[in-house]
C-alpha cells in the first residue's frame, strides 16, 4: 500500500510541475501556492519509501543547494543586468526539486534545465525573427525558467527513481 502512495507522489509532483510550467509559460510566474505543495510531497514520498532514496539530511541539503545556488545565480544576473533576471519563485522551485532529489539530484536537474531554456529560448527567438523578418537578436531575450526547470526535474526523477517505477510495475502485475 505505502508503494502505491509513493507512486501517486510522483504522480501528483509531476502533476503540479505541468500546472507551474504552463502558469509560468503564460504569467512568467511560480505561484507559491503550487511549489510549496511540491516540496512537501517529495517529502512525503521519501517518508513513504522510509528515506530508501534520499535521507531525511539529504534532502534537506539538496533543497538548500538547489535554492541556494540558483539563490545566487539570481542576486549576480539582477546585478549584472539591474533588473529581475530570474524570479524569486524559480529559486523556490529548485529548492523544492532539493526534497525529491538531493544534492546531486537538483544539480543535475539545474544544468539540463538550463540547457533545456537554452534551447527554449533559441527555438523562440528565432520564431520571433521569423514572424517579424528581422535579424536572430537574442539580446535580453525573456522567456520564463521554470519550464525549462521542470523538464530537468522530471527527467531527473525519471533517472533516479527508475528502479522505483520498475517496482511499482511489478506490483501492478501481482
Amino acid at each position: 500500500m505505502l508503494l502505491f502512495l509513493a507512486f501517486f507522489c510522483h504522480l501528483a509532483g509531476f502533476f503540479i510541475l505541468s500546472i507551474l510550467s504552463y502558469i509560468d509559460l503564460k504569467t512568467r510566474l511560480l505561484p507559491n501556492v503550487f511549489v510549496f505543495p511540491f516540496a512537501a510531497i517529495g517529502l512525503v514520498f521519501h517518508a513513504l519509501t522510509l528515506f530508501a532514496y534520499l535521507s531525511p539530511l539529504d534532502s534537506f541539503a539538496g533543497a538548500a543547494v538547489g535554492g541556494g545556488l540558483l539563490y545566487l545565480v539570481r542576486a549576480g544576473a539582477n546585478a549584472y543586468y539591474k533588473q529581475d533576471a530570474l524570479g524569486l519563485g524559480d529559486v523556490k522551485l529548485l529548492g523544492a526539486a532539493g526534497f525529491w532529489l538531493g544534492v546531486e539530484g537538483v544539480l543535475f536537474a539545474l544544468t539540463l534545465g538550463a540547457f533545456a531554456g537554452l534551447i527554449h529560448g533559441i527555438i523562440y527567438g528565432v520564431s520571433i525573427a521569423i514572424k517579424t523578418k528581422q535579424p536572430l537578436n537574442l539580446n535580453r531575450l525573456a522567456i520564463p525558467a521554470g519550464p525549462g526547470f521542470a523538464f530537468g526535474i522530471v527527467i531527473i526523477a525519471l533517472w533516479y527513481y527508475r528502479h522505483f517505477y520498475l517496482e511499482v510495475l511489478h506490483g501492478f502485475g501481482t
